[in-house]
């Protein structure tokens, strides 16, 4: 009786890991090697609560975002009409993967783009009265941190979510009364003539483009083409004797040789055997500001999505893959994305999925399930054979 209760548990212990497989198969997937953080909602600044000309009014905070690298993100808000989450993963997307394809984020990102680099914490509220204070402007006291933070947050949503600032009573909270017109002049400024948009995305702080390519032994394999918005720190490699890192020349390369649209070549002497090796970097970098980073399980949970408004410094590392063949054709493989944190992998800026494969769980947890279901039947026919 003993050893059928053991049986029995066993079964169900072998089939409960089995379904815990599975259902950790689409966890493999969302893993697509972004940067990723939470919001820590204890360290965000707060600004005063804004009133716009339609819908409902909204607090404006400059949040905190810490990366898994331990770095952290300074982050304004989009999405005003979806709500903060601090339960799930912020992962870090291209401008064309904005969840709402008929937002007006869409069309104004070089506009939204220049609030962020021209409004706060970019530029210090020393620096935004001096620059308002050419014209007219006559701040109350001076601009304060929650005027700065508030305006700013108020230009963001204008051209993310087409949010006008009501003019006639635009804030409100403790202090709101004499902060007003100094909000209204620093939101006017953002969202005025003055904004004429950037327009260019900002960079990654690493990607290797391609993440792979192949060709035949005697040649240059390439060109990688990096980009970057830090400074590369280290380069290494695994690669077979004689098979070599340079540049379009065949010279060997070197860290500090290596900057923003350096192409990169794996140099194959032509009696080397078929075969393949890596070469990764290292950068010290800021992630750019105007990166956006939008809701790991956004399709089932919404969740606001954030843009980087300052960053701290991180550590990025990327890899790249060459493969070589006597005799064989050169081709050039899809790009996939980079990590910060120190975590690998190649990268444009499609985030195509560089992380465990999602088949792998699901065919050992349905081999255990199956083994658990033998079990537990086992069990039952010993039971009637008795």
């Amino acid at each position: 009786m003993h050893g059928r209760s053991v049986l029995v548990r066993g079964g169900i212990a072998v089939a409960s890991a089995a379904v815990a497989l599975t259902m950790a198969a689409p966890a493999a997937l969302a893993d697509d090697g972004a940067a990723r953080g939470r919001v820590i909602e204890k360290e965000g600044e707060r600004g005063f609560g804004i009133n716009f000309e339609s819908g409902d009014p909204a607090g404006a905070v400059l949040f905190t975002l810490k990366l898994s690298d331990g770095s952290k993100l300074k982050m304004y808000c989009v999405q005003v009409e979806v709500g903060m989450r601090t339960d799930q993963d912020m992962i870090e997307r291209p401008w064309n993967k904005y969840p709402d394809t008929k937002s007006p984020f869409n069309k104004n990102s070089s506009k939204l783009n220049w609030v962020l680099h021209h409004g706060y914490p970019a530029a210090s509220v020393k620096a935004l009265e001096g620059t308002l204070g050419k014209g007219d402007v006559k701040f109350n006291g001076g601009l304060s941190v929650k005027e700065a933070i508030t305006a700013t947050q108020a230009a963001v949503w204008h051209f993310s979510d087409g949010k006008d600032l009501k003019r006639a009573n635009p804030v409100s909270g403790e202090g709101a009364g004499e902060s007003a017109a100094d909000v209204l002049a620093v939101y006017d400024y953002l969202v005025g003539k003055d904004n004429v948009g950037i327009g260019q995305q900002p960079k990654p702080t690493l990607d290797i483009g391609p993440a792979k390519a192949s060709g035949a032994t005697g040649t240059r394999i390439g060109p990688f083409s990096i980009a970057t918005s830090g400074d590369i720190t280290e380069l290494t490699s695994k690669l077979p004797e004689g098979v070599k890192v340079t540049d379009a020349d065949g010279k060997a390369l070197k860290a500090a040789d290596i900057k923003d649209g350096t192409k990169v070549y794996v140099d194959v002497p032509k009696d080397a055997k078929d075969g393949s090796g890596t070469f990764s970097l290292k950068v010290s970098g800021h992630l750019d500001t105007g990166r956006l980073f939008v809701g790991e399980n956004y399709d089932k949970v919404p969740a606001q999505s954030l843009i980087v408004a300052q960053s701290e410094k991180t550590s990025v590392a990327a890899n790249a893959t060459a493969n070589w063949k006597q005799g064989g054709a050169p081709v050039t493989e899809t790009p996939a994305p980079t990590t910060p944190g120190g975590a690998e992998s190649g990268g444009g800026d499609e985030l195509a999925n560089t992380g465990a494969s999602a088949t792998m769980p699901l065919i050992i947890g349905g081999a255990l399930l199956g083994a658990g279901v033998l079990m537990v039947l086992l069990v039952r026919r010993r039971r009637s054979e008795a």
